[in-house]
């Protein structure tokens, strides 16, 4: 019998789960046009929040944290978001392909 895989642990947080990604349109000081991103809700032992990953045209990823990750540095919500994200395409929300 196969041993269920761990759960995955962020410092601070306990049961912390993502329950899916949206897409959004984002403003941001840096950019004078409207930008794309990725909305990831989470909840936690310690309450709910959300990590945005910003399209934008920067070698880095910008990650925007919302709730109980505000004030979390970027480094920080860049793992978070990889560990919480959905891996497979079922997870992933249903887009239409245009063009």
């Amino acid at each position: 019998m196969a041993e269920p895989e761990p759960e995955p642990t962020l410092p601070g947080l306990t049961n912390a789960r993502g329950l899916g990604l949206s897409r959004i349109p984002i403003r941001v000081r840096e950019s004078a046009v409207t930008l794309g991103g990725w909305r990831l809700l989470v909840a936690a032992d310690q309450g709910d929040g959300s990590i945005t990953l910003v399209d934008a045209a920067t070698p880095e990823p910008l990650h925007r944290g919302d709730g109980i990750f505000l004030g979390w540095p970027p480094d920080r919500l860049a793992a978070a978001y990889v560990l919480l994200a959905p891996i497979d395409e079922a997870a992933m929300p249903d887009l239409p392909q245009l063009g």
